[in-house]
């Protein structure tokens, strides 16, 4: 909630904001995505039991993030295609005069740069000294989040008339959480038949939407640690895929398609990623998005299991 009312201060700061200085203001939001992908890197570094659960799960929680993912990605591009068609025209991010966007796309490097800060942080938060040094950076890391969450606000304030168009859209807004969930379950089911795993337990995994610290501990108390270490691996690899699978999906699919990897984490972690592929009207539906989804992490954990 919290992460809302920023952006939505930033949103209200957008409408006298110069456009002459929107490229300053994306570049701060480059910068505090890649701090933020670091500050990440640095946490899982820090865990002494990162690397041996990486090794002993890490075939198993692969497949409970790739599954339920692929699966949000069809049934979200399905109900988008018949039900969101009209706003079709929408879904590309403008491109600079005389661009080419799949050219554009290609060349963009975000990928490279955010795969180097989360293997950077990873090794920087294994080595002690390097760790403590980058102690504060990982313990206040939510003023990096609220500084890129007012930023992208700024970005979302300076193109007028979005929220008029959202209010056209009414229960339509709902179409995205649903075909994430949807596909997310059905998702964990198809996993717990290939890895023998009873549904239950499968689909409660399924169900952390990329939440990966919730998911983790709720199912470590349901059903043990292992169970647990897979749901928090599984969910930590969603949240971090999304990163290198929304590039691939704003070429191929439409907009709104791109939110559907992020799941819960579509109002936070992954919003920069989407509003550099997508458009400041979509970014808006992702954040409603993912306050419907991180509402339903618990829940369906608790209904699934």
């Amino acid at each position: 909630m919290t992460t809302l009312i920023i952006m939505l201060l930033g949103m209200g700061a957008g409408r006298f904001f110069p456009a002459s200085k929107k490229k300053l203001n994306e570049q701060v939001q480059l910068l505090c995505t890649l701090l933020l992908i670091f500050s990440m890197g640095v946490g899982l570094g820090q865990q002494e039991d990162f690397f041996p659960k990486l090794g002993q799960l890490g075939i198993q929680s692969f497949l409970f993030f790739l599954i339920p993912t692929i699966f949000s990605v069809i049934f979200v591009y399905f109900l988008t295609s018949h039900f969101m068609a009209e706003t079709e025209k929408n879904v590309r991010k403008p491109n600079a005069p005389g661009e080419n966007p799949s050219k554009q796309r290609r060349n963009d490097p975000m990928v490279f740069l955010a795969l180097g800060a989360l293997i950077l942080g990873i090794l920087c938060g294994a080595i002690p000294p390097a760790a403590a040094f980058l102690n504060p950076l990982s313990s206040h890391s939510q003023w990096l989040l609220y500084l890129l969450m007012f930023s992208v606000g700024i970005s979302v304030g300076l193109h007028k008339g979005i929220l008029d168009k959202l209010r056209q859209h009414h229960v339509k807004i709902c179409i995205l959480p649903f075909g994430i969930v949807l596909g997310s379950l059905t998702g964990g089911v198809l996993c717990g038949l290939i890895l023998n795993y009873p549904v239950n337990e499968a689909v409660s995994i399924a169900s952390g939407l990329g939440w990966y610290s919730l998911a983790g501990v709720s199912i470590s108390g349901l059903a043990g640690a292992e169970l647990g270490s897979i749901a928090f691996l599984s969910n930590l690899l969603r949240e971090i895929g999304s990163f290198f699978m929304i590039p691939y999906i704003s070429r191929h699919f439409n907009a709104y398609t791109c939110i559907a990897p992020a799941a819960a984490t579509s109002e936070d972690t992954t919003l920069p990623i989407l509003i550099r592929y997508t458009n400041e009207e979509t970014v808006v539906f992702a954040v409603l998005n993912g306050i419907i989804c991180s509402t339903l992490v618990p829940v369906l954990i608790s209904l699934c299991y």
